[in-house]
């Protein structure tokens, strides 16, 4: 059996943000780590910035997971810097987003995880909502700055993969989020949504590329639904990897 290899792309940790070491890091939650071992995959952390092109990067590998952090460069869709933007990381931003599109030039499976989602959306050409605290009859999405995050439900759109991976069409979902999906990047489409309408899912018509807005790393360990995820991002890279040495 070839387990299949995700690349996992890293935030950057500043100098003395750990104790006891001088210089900065890369560094991934655990969390999402331990989702991907129980879903049978082998992760490898990818650092930026990384000067060869996405496709070379990529050529190992058989899937790939973004995971949440800070805020996206705001000129990356074309808007101003907002006041409330946090931890912008250019470098990881660059990284990310060529990923994203040669994901879907190479039809690589890619699940995206809150800043995850926000990057396939501006890597395929959409925009978001800089601060959601900016947009009146809002439920609570958290504050990922520091803050504690927020359980809410999400509605998923029956018949999406999405909707396969999670086997439910509503999921208690962890979010911690303050950006979220205003216009949709070229090919992708809505698939879930929060009761006040927030875009919390979205995916490719072809392929397997998929969102969420939410942390479903956080619970996956407890939650079949959320850690469902995983494992069908897995199951897809799987057939890539037997189709590698076939």
């Amino acid at each position: 059996m070839t387990t299949p290899l995700i690349a996992v792309p890293t935030a950057h940790v500043q100098a003395g943000a750990v104790r006891g070491w001088r210089p900065g890091g890369f560094a991934v939650a655990e969390t999402y780590v331990d989702a991907l071992r129980r879903a049978g995959a082998r992760p490898a952390l990818l650092p930026a910035p990384e000067p060869a092109p996405a496709e070379e990067v990529l050529a190992p590998f058989d899937g790939v997971l973004l995971t949440g952090g800070g805020d996206l460069q705001a000129g990356s869709y074309g808007a101003q810097a907002h006041p409330a933007e946090f931890d912008v990381q250019p470098e990881r931003d660059d990284l990310e987003l060529s990923l994203v599109r040669a994901c879907r030039r190479l039809d690589l499976p890619l699940l995206g995880i809150c800043r995850g989602l926000q990057g396939v959306n501006v890597a395929l050409g959409g925009t978001l909502h800089q601060h959601l605290l900016d947009l009146p009859g809002l439920v609570s999405h958290g504050e990922p700055a520091g803050g504690d995050p927020v359980i809410h439900e999400v509605r998923v759109q029956p018949g999406t993969r999405l909707a396969a991976a999670l086997g439910a069409t509503t999921v208690r979902a962890v979010a911690r989020h303050h950006q979220a999906v205003d216009r949709l990047g070229a090919g992708l489409h809505a698939t879930a949504w929060t009761e006040d309408g927030v875009i919390e899912g979205i995916e490719l018509s072809s392929g397997w590329l998929v969102a969420v807005q939410w942390h479903p790393e956080v619970s996956a360990a407890t939650d079949p639904a959320q850690q469902g995820l995983f494992d069908v991002l897995v199951e897809e890279a799987g057939k890539r990897a037997l189709a590698r040495v076939a």
